[in-house]
């Protein structure tokens, strides 16, 4: 028997005074059986950090030809490709290649940094790639803030998130290993 994906429905109400962005998103994530619960919020998470009107969720795991987020243009061009975890360097050349902007959130706390010692050099060319990591206790954090109905407020100052449901708040700063230039 096929195991179904766990819906979960979120409304995240943004206020990104960095990027002088504020909106409401009324989101459905669906968490694949095979999905950890710390990447689903780590998903969560980066549709916060760079919240638009055009950003969407990829097809997710079991479509491999589709970022986890990504943000196209009204002439259908990729403007941002967003991975999460460790994506091989092919995945990322190729994503560079398509994309005006690539960014790359890493949440694997020592197997992401074994991951950048293997691949940090040969990123270095890509004028276009940002590398994040959010540490690993932040992410454990950030799953308890998980919920089937999550009502979450995301507030953004100066590089640091605040995200907020009615009792729990959980700060994420986000360590950028490279950025774009």
């Amino acid at each position: 028997m096929a195991l179904n994906a766990t819906i979960y429905k979120v409304e995240l109400q943004v206020s990104d005074m960095d990027r002088h962005y504020y909106a409401t998103h009324a989101l459905t994530l669906a968490r694949h059986p095979s999905e950890t619960e710390e990447r689903l919020m780590v998903r969560l998470l980066a549709f916060a950090l760079y919240a638009d009107e055009r950003l969407e969720f990829g097809k997710g795991l079991s479509n491999e030809e589709e970022p986890d987020l990504w943000r196209k243009s009204y002439a259908d061009e990729i403007e941002l490709t967003i991975e999460l975890g460790q994506p091989d360097e092919t995945r990322i050349r190729k994503a560079c290649a398509k994309s005006r902007q690539m960014v790359v959130i890493n949440y694997g706390g020592r197997a992401a940094d074994v991951w950048w010692d293997k691949i940090a050099s040969s990123l270095a060319r890509f004028r276009n790639l940002t590398v994040l990591d959010i540490p690993e206790a932040t992410v454990q954090e950030l799953v308890g803030l998980l919920d089937r109905g999550m009502r979450l407020q995301a507030l953004i100052q100066d590089g640091e998130l605040q995200l907020m449901d009615g009792s729990h708040s959980v700060s994420v700063r986000a360590t950028t290993r490279m950025a774009a230039a």
